[in-house]
């Protein structure tokens, strides 16, 4: 008996190791392909990157702005949120569709490795390249225009952390609904201009109308801004941000979970 118990728990334990093995082949394959395609990569590194060093450049945004950031501080949370949503709603749900019209994710449920396992795949993947945006636009706000590094960045992470969830969930609730890659293509981008719109890119949330202030503060990126803004200047988030981001996860990704299709 003990001895069956353990040659079991044995064979559970190789089945696991080769799984992990199994996955981790699986990612570095789907990690090269988002390299030699860099679709991801252009637009959710490389434009917020240049929008960084383009808007950094202007010496109006060196003056002060609200609390204790400069205006071009006050500019990198919005910059992070331009970073995640053209990722979350166009370099997620794309491939995906794409994976799914191909016939890929049928074709896996015939074989040892499930579907899921690519689908996880590529959200490590997009992961790494929002880790990585979110890096260098930090990292270079500090470096070249002396931008404060968070002051609470408990705060900030944890406010980093729940704006991913959520627009990744928006993005794999677009790759669920949308039947191919050019519907998801344009529903990612009608979703992604007011968005970007209600984050404060192109007009402060402080000149907008007192509606649409109010509507703005239950959009996903204003409430990641207006947390990791928070953070910035050395206060926790406060509460309802966070819970907007957190609702916004929880809804779509059990929805994304409901009505995502494998075929």
């Amino acid at each position: 008996m003990t001895t069956g118990t353990a040659i079991g728990g044995a064979g559970r334990v190789a089945g696991r190791a080769r799984r992990g093995r199994a996955f981790g082949k699986l990612l570095q394959t789907e990690g090269k392909l988002a390299w030699r395609t860099p679709f991801g990569l252009g637009l959710g590194v490389v434009i917020p990157a240049f929008f960084l060093f383009i808007i950094g450049s202007v010496p109006a945004m060196r003056k002060p702005g609200p609390g204790t950031l400069t205006q071009f501080g006050a500019f990198i949370p919005v910059l992070i949120g331009m970073s995640l949503a053209l990722i979350a709603l166009i370099a997620l749900p794309i491939p995906l569709v794409l994976n799914r019209d191909r016939g890929v994710l049928r074709r896996f449920a015939t074989t040892p490795v499930a579907p899921s396992w690519l689908l996880a795949a590529q959200v490590v993947v997009n992961l790494a390249l929002a880790l990585m945006a979110i890096v260098i636009i930090v990292a270079g706000g500090a470096l070249f225009f002396g931008v404060r590094l968070p002051s609470q960045p408990a705060g900030f992470v944890l406010s980093v952390l729940l704006a991913i969830a959520a627009m990744f969930a928006i993005g794999l609730l677009i790759a669920a609904l949308c039947p191919s890659a050019a519907v998801a293509g344009a529903v990612g981008t009608v979703v992604l201009y007011p968005l970007l719109f209600f984050s404060g890119l192109w007009t402060p949330t402080a000149d907008m109308s007192p509606f649409l202030r109010r509507l703005s503060g239950f959009t996903p990126l204003n409430a990641a801004v207006q947390a990791m803004r928070d953070a910035m200047q050395g206060t926790f988030p406060p509460a309802r941000p966070l819970l907007v981001l957190a609702a916004c996860a929880v809804i779509c990704g059990a929805l994304a979970v409901r009505y995502f299709r494998w075929e």
